[in-house]
């Protein structure tokens, strides 16, 4: 099979040629159909996070079709937890303190096949398109976790840094009856009339104050720079979730800012019940996803355009 394979630090991907993986018990061999990228791609490349034993398959927005069989599975990030620590007995597998990653301790799905472990595989309706329903694995899946830790009464959201997750996360919001802020780097027309045509109440740079007092924001952009700014735009009493998995640091700001019961909290990874939750609220909205799809011969060029800010929506590889 073919697949893109990362070796180091620093180094693009690499294509190269394989034998297609063997499924052990317990796992699913899928035909890969679609694959998403994600930032943490990136943050894996650049050795921001960490992969303990390269080489290694990244990819972990993976739709494929089950070998034998055809039945459409989607896979996330999460690929496999221990069941027994403190975390994963207490409904918090996110936190589990063995689990392992699809794309980062795992082979993911920057190939033409991939294995997974069958517990951690949701069902993908068959008329779904498998490159519109990529994104929604994990851009989606965190954005969702991200979206509850604001709280049902918080009406106004902002979310900083407008790409896969929030384009996903606006449709969610606009469905339950928000109002969303979309908050770009500076010049992102593109971003800014996405947010506007998917029905974002005002959308403009991040270096802009909020036309309304917020009562939550998410911070998608891997910026710690953000962290200061949306305090500022959240209201008392108001949340502030870093919805990444890395970020820069965070610059020292006066206890003013976080005073008033405002809250800073991160997201990190997801559960199983975040995924099943998800996709069965996607299609009720419905969640529409704005993609650009790229072959997997050209995944160094796709992360190259996510890098640089070039995509608006989400980018997808199909093999």
């Amino acid at each position: 099979m073919r697949a893109m394979v990362f070796e180091g630090v620093g180094l693009p991907l690499r294509a190269v040629q394989r034998d297609v993986p063997q499924a052990g018990p317990g796992q699913l061999l899928l035909r890969v159909e679609a694959c998403g990228i994600c930032r943490t791609d990136l943050h894996l490349l650049d050795g921001e996070v960490q992969i303990a034993e390269p080489p290694r398959i990244l990819g972990h927005q993976i739709v494929g079709t089950v070998q034998p069989g055809g039945k459409r599975v989607g896979v996330p990030w999460l690929g496999w937890t221990c069941g027994v620590c403190r975390y994963c007995t207490s409904g918090r597998e996110n936190l589990c303190v063995r689990a392992r990653f699809t794309g980062r301790d795992i082979d993911g799905g920057f190939a033409e096949y991939a294995v997974a472990d069958e517990r951690f595989c949701f069902p993908i309706p068959g008329d779904w398109p498998p490159a519109q329903a990529a994104p929604l694995l994990c851009a989606g899946l965190i954005g969702y976790r991200a979206l509850g830790m604001c709280g049902d009464d918080a009406h106004r959201l902002g979310f900083y840094g407008f790409g896969a997750a929030a384009h996903i996360l606006t449709q969610v919001a606009r469905w339950q009856g928000r109002e969303v802020y979309a908050f770009t780097r500076p010049g992102d027309e593109p971003a800014q009339a996405l947010a506007r045509e998917l029905g974002a109440a005002w959308a403009g740079s991040s270096d802009e104050r909020a036309p309304e007092e917020l009562d939550a924001a998410i911070i998608f952009a891997p910026v710690g720079g953000l962290v200061p700014v949306a305090l500022d735009a959240v209201a008392a009493g108001g949340v502030v979730v870093c919805g990444g998995i890395h970020m820069s640091d965070i610059p020292a700001f006066a206890y003013e800012r976080l005073w008033h019961e405002r809250v800073l909290r991160s997201v990190a990874n997801l559960t199983r019940a975040d995924g099943t939750a998800f996709l069965a609220l996607a299609p009720q909205v419905p969640v529409r996803t704005y993609v650009t799809s790229y072959p997997l011969e050209a995944a160094n060029e796709a992360l190259a355009d996510l890098r640089a800010g070039r995509l608006t929506g989400a980018a997808v590889i199909v093999p």
